[in-house]
This record gives C-alpha cells, structure tokens and sequence, in this order.
C-alpha cells in the first residue's frame, strides 16, 4: 500500500478564498516566538506551541486569583489611530489591578485575539504590547487564541480578551472585611479613561463634535488620539510595596461603574464611602466630555474613573506613612479623597 505525505497547502486556497489563511497566521505566530519567550518566568514549564501551556502550582498554602476582560470599544480608537502597540498593554494592566485588589501578584496571562481577516502587522504590535505589560508586571505570557473569522467582525477591525492567573497567600488575602468607621480612602491617578466610558467619549468626540484622533482637545496641546489610547496604569508596584508597610484594609479598582458600583464591592454592610470630589484635579478630557455631553455630575462618576484609578483603604494611622510610601512611585499622584462612616450602605459624595 502506498503511502502520501501530506502537504500543509494543499487545501489552502480553498480555505483562503473563504477568508481564512492557516499558512499566514501560522507565520505571524512563528514571528513573535522570540518576544512571548522574553516573559518566560521561573514558573513556566516549557513553551509556547503545545496544546495547553504550563505552569508550576505556587503551592497549597496559596488561592488562585482570576480576571478575565476585554477592553472595550478603545480597540475602536486604536484602529482609527492604525495604532495597535498600546492596547495590549493595557488588558494585561486591567488584569493585573482586578486580581490585585485582593492582593495577589499575576502568574500567567492567556490572551485572544478574534479578527474577520488576520494582519500580521496588527498582531505583531498587539502581542509587543502584551509582552511589554507581561513583563513589567513579572508575569508570563502563557500561551493564547487567534481567531479568523469571515463574517463575524467586520473587516479591519478585531477583538481582544485576556486571561490573567495569580495567587496570594490565603493568610494575605484581602477582602474588606475589616473595614470599618473612620478608614482613609486613598486614590491614585489613573492612565486617563484606562479602559471604560469609550463609547459615550467616542459619541461625545467623534460623532458630536466631529474630532478626528489627529486633532487637539480644545485649550491642551494633547491629542485625541494620545488622550483616548493612554495606557491603563497598572498599579502592581506601588501597592506591593505598600503592603509591605502598612496593613491595607480594602482595595478597589475603579472601572466599569466608577465609584458608586466599584467602591461597595468591598464595603461591608452598614457602612459608606464617603467621597470628597473637590481634593483631586478632574483631567481636563473628562471635563470636556461631561460639558459636550451634557452628562450629569453623578452619571460621569460612574461611567469614567474623573481620573482617580485605584483606591487603597488604611486606618487613619496608616494614612501619611502610606502617602509618602505611594508618592515614591512616579505619576501615582496619591491623595486622600474620603472616609468611611457609618450610614447606608454604598457611596456618597461631598463636595468640599
């Protein structure tokens, strides 16, 4: 009986012609081999291109800590901007924040990438991007998922998730629930509007005012580009030192729903974040978007961040010595912006 290797192209044009190339992203992939290697920590076990990537276990003393997100319709801003280097970047930071709020440190991250047709140029700078966060955040790029799929997205434009797996100690793990009256609501800048609100700010730039990324936000000399396509901060450093200072009762990153969602998703019952919004300088963007827009006070400080990314809760003790620890780290910018009382449960707002 004869045999017949079997030749990877053959069936590519058939396949091709139905908008999927194998031979292309196989190459792409290929391509940044070098680059995902460069995040290998000593955690990983082999690399990438088998079925499923490993990972040592940190141990039975540790809990695993998970976020799974995307970034929204930014992706929407990054293509009009043919610039894709900075997106990646910033669903590993949002990863990153979510699992640190209970104070783990990241392992591995999983990313996906879904597209109508695939660009390797657009991979290329996707992955790089990836790469840079996974390893300022001592984190591996795992392994991931790129999918080409004719009909689904629409053409030029494509998808991106991330997967990011962390631990901490169960002794270290943090939930709130030694909050209580009288704690110090601590904020740090964030990196613009990191990753939520972007629909209603393209509505507001792009449809509304007629904007183009090219051009300045009235009375700054900053794009709307840069401003849109600014990096998600990633908050890890900063507050791994603090825990080594002092004790941090609660943390909470301010994202899909700003402060009045986010904030009581550590709060135990009975007791209210108080925020004082006059003891930060609100970005000049969010300003204009809330002027353009006609959006109401309360209804900008749940769609955006005004500016403050994450927020640390101490005792009133703790509060100078954790100011001076965070104002070490460049643009962290901390500030004491409220208090917990006692009261209903939730967020409440003052002004001055």
């Amino acid at each position: 009986m004869s045999t017949r290797r079997v030749n990877p192209d053959s069936n590519k044009s058939a396949y091709a012609q139905a908008g999927v190339d194998i031979d292309s992203k196989m190459s792409g992939v290929q391509a940044i081999k070098k680059m995902v290697a460069g995040t290998k920590t000593p955690g990983v076990v082999g690399g990438i291109g088998s079925f499923g990537g490993l990972f040592e276990s940190p141990g039975a003393d540790h809990l695993l800590v998970s976020s799974t997100d995307g970034v929204g319709t930014k992706l929407k801003v990054a293509v009009l901007a043919q610039r894709h280097d900075t997106i990646g970047q910033d669903i590993v930071n949002h990863c990153v924040n979510d699992i640190l709020v209970q104070g783990a440190k990241p392992l591995f991250f999983l990313d996906y990438i879904g597209a109508s047709r695939f660009d390797s140029v657009i991979f290329h700078d996707v992955i790089a991007g990836l790469c840079k966060a996974c390893k300022e955040n001592n984190c591996a790029l795992l392994g991931g998922e790129t999918a080409e799929m004719p009909g689904l997205y629409p053409l030029g434009e494509y998808d991106l998730v991330g997967t990011l797996i962390g631990s901490v100690e169960k002794s270290k793990l943090i939930t709130g629930k030694n909050i209580k009256a009288g704690d110090v609501l601590i904020g740090m800048a964030s990196g613009g509007l990191q990753t939520n609100g972007y629909s209603l700010a393209r509505k507001v730039l792009f449809d509304q005012c007629g904007f183009t990324v090219k051009d300045c936000l009235p009375g700054t000399s900053s794009t709307i580009g840069d401003l849109l396509l600014a990096v998600h901060r990633s908050f890890l450093k900063p507050v791994m030192k603090l825990m080594e200072t002092v004790t941090v009762q609660g943390m909470v990153h301010i994202t899909g729903g700003g402060f009045v969602d986010n904030i009581p998703r550590v709060l135990p019952s009975g007791l209210s974040a108080v925020v004082d919004r006059t003891t930060w300088a609100v970005p000049p963007l969010f300003n204009f978007l809330q002027r353009q827009g006609r959006v109401s006070v309360d209804e900008m400080y749940r769609v955006f961040n005004m500016g403050i990314g994450f927020v640390v809760v101490v005792r009133p003790k703790d509060a100078d010595e954790a100011l001076t620890v965070l104002k070490r780290f460049r643009g962290n910018n901390p500030v004491v912006i409220g208090q917990v009382e006692k009261g209903t449960y939730g967020v409440a707002y003052k002004e001055g």
